[in-house]
């Protein structure tokens, strides 16, 4: 028991002790009210994209007041202990490349604007909504694989922010909010091609012709900020001969996160009309026409007599 309280006296002794010991209080109060306001201020807030952002600059004003501590408590030591820092630090630096490649990740997407949470974008293949970005993951919730189309599968991926210096970064929904899409149609010839065209033009404008504005003025913003032509919004439908059928292209714009639902729809209109066209217009198949039979060569043995 005396040697205990020996020790204990000269730790209290050594000022570097008492200074550790403020320390690791000031952060235990400084996690604490930090911790708590975490949980308090976002739960005034209905809008979901503000709570979000709240409760992240709440964690990041907390590390930044822990790091200020640290700095002013050692502030008179760390002339003497800029050696053994530096020897560290590159130990740590070689041991935690991923890390600290994550970090910078982190603060290039933070900075750069890759991409913010609530946007789709596809990372090294994988391709979902980000639904949070932390110092050294972003999460998404995927869309796609044994799901068709861009819909949720239920998977949530965490990705290294270093990714975004190794790869690619696609984003659905930065600048402009919106994709084109094409559905493609085979109708048999023979068919009133000119009715085809109008039944397909009027379909896509009455379904999607709402983003046809708002897509405007976002493209706008593009060409002023990037050098980009000024690329046609409008629904445009083109057609191509071949061998088998005409083949009609409808080509439309929508938002990113409507696209399947809004291909549906656009089928479904299409083929309404064309029950309704009095058997104009025929959707064509695949179909497999004999242009010649090959003449046959039959000889015929008559077994009783050998010949």
């Amino acid at each position: 028991m005396a040697n205990a309280l020996s020790t204990i006296q000269r730790l209290l002794a050594d000022p570097t002790a008492i200074k550790l010991i403020e320390v690791a209080v000031g952060i235990a109060i400084v996690a604490l009210i930090f911790r708590v306001l975490g949980q308090i201020l976002p739960r005034q807030v209905q809008d979901t994209d503000l709570r979000y952002r709240i409760r992240k600059a709440v964690s990041l004003v907390g590390y930044a007041i822990i790091a200020l501590l640290i700095v002013l408590a050692f502030s008179d030591s760390l002339g003497r202990l800029t050696v053994i820092f530096g020897v560290i630090g590159a130990g740590v630096a070689f041991a935690l490349q991923e890390v600290i490649g994550s970090f910078a990740g982190w603060a290039a997407i933070s900075l750069g604007q890759f991409y913010k949470p609530g946007d789709r974008v596809l990372l090294g293949g994988i391709m979902g909504d980000v639904i949070d970005i932390s110092i050294l993951r972003t999460t998404l919730m995927e869309c796609g694989e044994w799901v068709k189309a861009d819909l949720y599968n239920g998977r949530i991926v965490r990705i290294a922010n270093s990714f975004v210096f190794k790869e690619p970064v696609f984003n659905y929904s930065a600048d402009f909010p919106f994709v084109w899409d094409e559905i493609t149609l085979p109708v048999k010839y023979g068919s009133d091609r000119h009715l085809t065209r109008e039944i397909l033009q009027k379909v896509a404008d009455e379904v999607v012709g709402e983003y046809v504005l708002q897509a405007k003025a976002k493209w706008q913003n593009m060409v002023h900020k990037y050098l980009i032509e000024d690329a046609s919004i409008e629904p445009a439908v083109t057609l191509v001969a071949n061998d088998n059928w005409i083949e009609f292209t409808l080509r439309y714009i929508v938002d990113y996160k409507k696209r399947r639902g809004k291909k549906d729809v656009i089928f479904s209109r299409i083929l309404d009309e064309f029950d309704n066209c009095e058997g104009r217009i025929s959707v064509a198949s695949t179909t497999i026409h004999i242009v010649e039979t090959p003449a046959f060569n039959v000889k015929l043995v008559d077994s009783r007599n050998g010949m």
